[in-house]
């Protein structure tokens, strides 16, 4: 991607927003399916809402670090990412995780 923190979100959100499932929106708050958040830009790092079990993976890793400073009620972990090359695969994780219909709730 980009150096620029803003222009690789920016970049990002253009892809996602081409999703096929039409289900992405980017507002002043972030990117969100189904109306949850589950990826912002703050600070110039890449926030995500992830399963526990990959959070937890990433942060072992190295790869992201936990946070605290989650701006809505997390249905998993939030983690953020400095490194931009990572973002792509992390987002479109968040994306997918956040966006699934809870388990039972789907008939």
């Amino acid at each position: 991607m980009n150096d620029s923190p803003e222009l690789a979100f920016d970049l990002l959100t253009t892809e996602l927003l081409q999703d096929p499932d039409h289900d992405v929106s980017a507002t002043a708050t972030g990117l969100h399916t189904h109306g949850k958040l589950f990826a912002y830009l703050d600070r110039g790092q890449l926030f995500v809402d992830l399963p526990t079990m990959r959070a937890a993976d990433l942060i072992d890793r190295g790869v992201a670090t936990a946070t605290s400073a989650a701006r809505t009620q997390p249905t998993g972990v939030w983690v953020r990412v400095a490194e931009v090359e990572d973002w792509p695969e992390l987002a479109a994780e968040a994306h997918q995780f956040v966006g699934e219909p809870a388990v039972g709730m789907d008939s």
